[in-house]
């Protein structure tokens, strides 16, 4: 039998589609030897799964190699023309976003069966199919119960406590430019208060900061040591610090988001089926059970996996209060993304002696103010607290495009360099903040003085 050219090509791809199929068929011995996962998540997590995954299939070595979550964004842009890396795995959905935007991501469906749509209100997977949940996670505040029980402060239930005078100096949180997780704690404050009162309320916060950590980790750290007594964390953080023993709670507050934790193919991975099967591990029955080890502690997408979790373990399946308050925008969050960090850290991270100091002589002068009817004081405190919460932006320029585009460098300190329009528009910035907060405090210190 002859064929014709057009044919020979037709049963070349047939025999190639045929090939593929039989590979992918394969037993798990088959499968390539090697897998690299690009991941933020912390050792307690990675290891744990690093392990299990290599005992059911002892041909795969598994690679973690360690970012932070922009970090880990930025190494794989890198790394495009070359790439050695098989799986993005992270917290923020934004993050993948920004992936999927720049063509860095294989789309993949999957297998397992059994995952709803969504987890509160969010989509549990990217509705493109580019990136996939495995465990769900929230934002909240974690105490040690001891510390605040010797300083006789109360437990928070909501931000506002937080930025209440009998917190200073006691709270702690990380920069959201060194942490996705954090930088998704403040964009959802930002959206669930909204711009203006969501800023104001961070400042206030900000200003009864011990400490403003250089890593996510530190947060847990110190509050479980008892270096600082509450905490800014995402849930799992005070989960696992509470199953480990620590004398801690956590708590969701009202105006709080239920996001997906992800994981995604990186396009022209190495391994391919490796990281097919990473993924359907993740997210099968033993899998899910595993994120409730005391270690890791994470929310599964698998809502039968709750039955096996302890009797106070959050369930943001049947629980429809976690999460509710905020419809999280994930492209909001990530159009701004870089600009967001960056007026945190000039607002509050390399500002912050300055915003403590003008946040306790408000406080100071509150204090003295009391119950005394003395206008000109007041007129003042107002003043000062309008100073420090005055905002260099406003959210439609924050969501303009060509401006948000500009915030390009991260600093990891005030000390690093940024060049061109951004290093003029922080200068700004600063030059305006530092001037309010000076201001600030001169007023609230006028005002105790009257009273």
């Amino acid at each position: 039998m002859v064929f014709s050219g057009c044919s020979r090509v037709m049963l070349s791809r047939l025999a190639l589609s045929a090939g593929l199929l039989t590979f992918l068929a394969l037993p798990a011995q088959a499968l390539e030897n090697q897998l690299t996962v690009v991941t933020s998540f912390p050792k307690d997590l990675t290891n744990e799964f690093k392990q299990a995954f290599e005992k059911k299939y002892p041909d795969i070595k598994v690679e973690m190699l360690k970012k932070k979550t922009t970090a880990g964004v930025k190494y794989i842009q890198e790394t495009v023309s070359n790439n050695t890396s098989d799986l993005f795995w992270a917290s923020a959905p934004d993050a993948f976003e920004v992936l999927k935007e720049d063509g860095l991501l294989e789309k993949y469906t999957v297998k397992a069966t059994g995952i709803p749509d969504v987890v509160g209100s969010y989509p549990i997977n990217d509705p493109d199919g580019y990136y996939k949940g495995f465990a769900a996670s929230g934002y909240g505040m974690m105490w040690n119960t001891r510390y605040l029980k010797a300083k006789k402060i109360p437990a928070p239930k909501e931000w506002n406590d937080l930025a209440k005078a009998v917190y200073h100096g006691h709270t702690g949180m990380s920069a959201p430019s060194r942490s996705g997780t954090t930088h998704l704690t403040v964009e959802t404050i930002l959206q669930g208060e909204n711009w203006d009162n969501g800023w104001k309320l961070m400042k206030e916060i900000a200003g009864n900061f011990s400490t403003v950590t250089e890593r996510s980790f530190g947060v847990p750290d110190g509050v479980n040591s008892g270096q600082f007594g509450v905490g800014i964390v995402i849930d799992f953080f005070g989960l696992s610090s509470q199953a480990s023993g620590f004398p801690v709670e956590f708590i969701y507050p009202t105006v709080t988001t239920l996001v997906p934790a992800n994981i995604a193919i990186i396009k022209n991975s190495p391994h391919p089926e490796a990281a097919a099967a990473f993924i359907e591990y993740l997210l099968s029955e033993e899998g899910q059970v595993m994120l409730l080890d005391p270690k890791i502690r994470r929310l599964p997408v698998r809502p039968e996996t709750y039955s096996q979790a302890p009797d106070d373990f959050p369930n943001p399946f049947t629980d429809q209060s976690i999460g509710a308050k905020v419809q999280f925008d994930v492209l909001k969050s990530k159009s701004r993304y870089n600009l967001v960090n960056a007026m945190f850290d000039v607002m509050i991270t390399y500002r912050l002696d300055d915003l403590r100091k003008a946040t306790k002589a408000v406080q100071d002068a509150e204090e003295a103010m009391g119950d005394k009817n003395n206008a000109q004081a007041a007129a003042l405190i107002a003043e000062a607290k309008a100073l420090i919460a005055q905002l260099p932006i406003d959210e439609a320029q924050s969501l303009d495009k060509d401006f948000a585009g500009i915030f390009k460098k991260k600093r990891k300190k005030a000390t690093d360099k940024v060049t061109g329009r951004q290093a003029e528009v922080e200068q700004k910035w600063d030059a305006m903040v530092k001037k309010n907060y000076a201001k600030a405090t001169e007023l609230a210190k006028k005002a105790k003085a009257m009273l």
